[in-house]
């Protein structure tokens, strides 16, 4: 069964992880949800479980992703993460294989199969090019490409036009279909604006964020730099 959603560039993935929930995390949902009806930009929320639900209501364009589920079906398994579950409490999606939370090969193509099996998007996370290439195979709709080392740090500006070009290209020759996003180490609009500029068709943040002073400003500047950089780059170069 096809995913419910399709993944459009430009897109941004805003990561909760475990520094935001609650009311906080639904009043960023909202925001994000004026943001991508504002700037044409397609966001994907990746809040705690038990968030989805209330996140879920409370928006009408973002797309609200779990943070990971396993491949169980219907029956024993306490402490499991469900894919129906997932889909009864409004997510569309599901991120798997985060540095955070990484899966065996196995067990991420019965996940991926999963969760195609209730309608449920996939977002992969790749160590680099040749992982990527590597996942592309298991046919998720999307893949996220960043350096676990990278993940969290606030250097910024260590994705090259090279380093998005190779993870690209080795993806789409695989299969054309899968978005791409390149992440990891993204402190601040500017270096948003430079990997959607280098050709990425997404990107994201997790710790810049909710570590802000003013997340929401954050937030705000790294979705307009989102827009800015896929406008000025020329045409002819939105890539598969």
């Amino acid at each position: 069964m096809p995913a419910v959603v399709e993944i459009t560039p430009p897109f941004f993935e805003v990561g909760p992880k475990a520094y935001a929930y609650g009311r906080e995390l639904v009043r960023l949902a909202v925001c994000a949800d004026r943001l991508s009806a504002e700037y044409g930009v397609q966001i994907i929320l990746t809040p705690q479980y038990t968030d989805i639900p209330a996140v879920a209501r409370e928006v009408k364009r973002v797309l609200v992703f779990a943070q990971h589920m396993d491949s169980l079906m219907p029956g024993r398994g306490v402490g499991s993460v469900l894919p129906e579950a997932l889909v009864e409490a409004g997510a569309s999606g599901v991120l798997l294989n985060h540095s955070e939370r990484p899966l065996l090969r196995d067990e991420l193509a019965r996940c991926i199969w999963r969760a195609g099996e209730v309608g449920l998007a996939t977002i992969v996370c790749a160590n680099d090019a040749d992982d990527a290439a590597d996942i592309a195979s298991l046919a998720p709709d999307a893949i996220i490409v960043e350096e676990p080392a990278l993940i969290g740090s606030s250097t910024g500006g260590h994705t090259t036009q090279a380093s998005i070009a190779d993870a690209d290209h080795g993806i789409w020759r695989v299969d054309p279909a899968i978005r791409v996003l390149h992440a990891a180490g993204i402190s601040s609009a500017q270096d948003v604006y430079d990997v959607i500029a280098a050709g990425a068709q997404g990107s994201g943040s997790s710790s810049a964020i909710f570590t802000a002073t003013d997340p929401e400003r954050m937030l705000t500047e790294m979705i307009r730099a989102t827009r800015q950089a896929w406008d000025a780059r020329p045409q002819g170069a939105v890539t598969a």
